[in-house]
């Protein structure tokens, strides 16, 4: 990956519909040579998908928390994140070193959601505690900077 790689990256984080002309000038390339490019980031894994930013709030997951998973057992395996994949409110999980198994982010419309949310982690097999922390404000969610 060189400069220019790391250019269109940024560009495309910061708008991913923009043209491939206009991404090409952005970065010095022609439309063609900024779209051969990008095939080549998507085929490399670089690239792994291509999404929209939506506001949580506007679609009623408004309230977010992180969940310490305290388990019993190992919960980096395929029956682990099925269980947790299975869960709409989890929208990531994260093994870690720590003070517990998983890190977890929930997303749920209410207090009342996230209580019923940790009540269905309790019922992922190993699970045997959980710490929560919910957000009160997010002042800002960084993309990953390719340089």
């Amino acid at each position: 990956m060189d400069d220019v790689d790391r250019m269109l990256l940024a560009e495309l984080q910061r708008d991913a519909t923009q043209a491939y002309a206009a991404l090409g000038k952005a970065v010095g390339l022609s439309a063609g040579a900024a779209h051969e490019r990008v095939r080549k980031l998507r085929d490399q894994g670089v690239i792994r998908r291509t999404t929209v930013d939506v506001d949580p709030a506007a679609v009623g997951r408004g309230v977010m928390a992180y969940v310490l998973v305290e388990a019993n057992a190992w919960m980096g395996d395929a029956p682990t994140r099925e269980a947790l994949e299975a869960l709409p409110e989890v929208v990531e999980a994260h093994v870690i070193a720590g003070p517990a198994a998983l890190l977890v982010k929930v997303r749920t419309p209410t207090t009342e959601e996230l209580q019923a949310s940790l009540r269905r982690l309790y019922g992922v097999d190993g699970v045997t505690g959980t710490q929560t922390i919910v957000v009160l404000e997010s002042f800002f969610e960084r993309p990953v900077d390719p340089g």
